[in-house]
């Protein structure tokens, strides 16, 4: 009986961890919206001032976060010089989260992080549009599968957000699979 309770209680704390894993697995074959290869990053980002709450006005939408409203990260720096993520979101009324710790890649200028989920799971995170004030960014990964519109507010001004999507399409960026996020 013992033995049971614990098994129990182990799949209830794995199952948001397999779950949000298979949805990060399953996204890299999602392609939706296409970034163009050759997109570059922003030339330096300060990781000191890019550090805090960002709230995701907009993006290409994953199956699992199709569910999710109030989406943000919240990004840390640490003593070494890496960066503690943790993305979260509202689905059915509970707060869900997934934890990461990113590392910038050399010759970058900090606008692109190596990070890793559950020690195990790689993605690349590029910063490739930051407003002067870091008051907005746009996020892509090096797939072209993942494109997302940060803010330091969970709505940020039409026309900031309508600007955004023109340096974006300027850009070679086809915005119409992206999709603004319920915060």
């Amino acid at each position: 009986m013992k033995e049971k309770k614990r098994r129990q209680l182990l799949e209830r704390m794995l199952r948001p961890r397999i779950l949000v894993t298979s949805h990060i697995a399953m996204s890299f074959f999602r392609k939706k919206t296409r970034i163009p290869a050759s997109l570059h990053t922003v030339e330096a980002v300060d990781v000191a001032r890019y550090c805090g709450t960002w709230y995701e006005a907009a993006s290409i939408p994953r199956k699992r976060q199709k569910r999710c409203a109030n989406t943000k990260a919240e990004y840390t720096l640490t003593p070494e010089g890496k960066v503690r993520v943790v993305n979260s979101c509202r689905r059915h009324g509970k707060t869900v989260s997934i934890k990461a710790l990113g590392s910038p890649v050399s010759g970058s200028g900090n606008a692109w992080l190596k990070v890793r989920f559950f020690g195990i799971i790689n993605a690349d995170y590029r910063v490739i549009e930051l407003a002067a004030d870091y008051s907005w960014a746009v996020v892509s990964n090096t797939t072209g599968s993942g494109l997302w519109v940060l803010s330091r507010t969970p709505y940020p001004d039409r026309t900031v957000y309508d600007g955004i999507m023109e340096k974006l399409r300027s850009r070679g960026i086809e915005t119409s699979g992206i999709e603004k996020t319920a915060q």
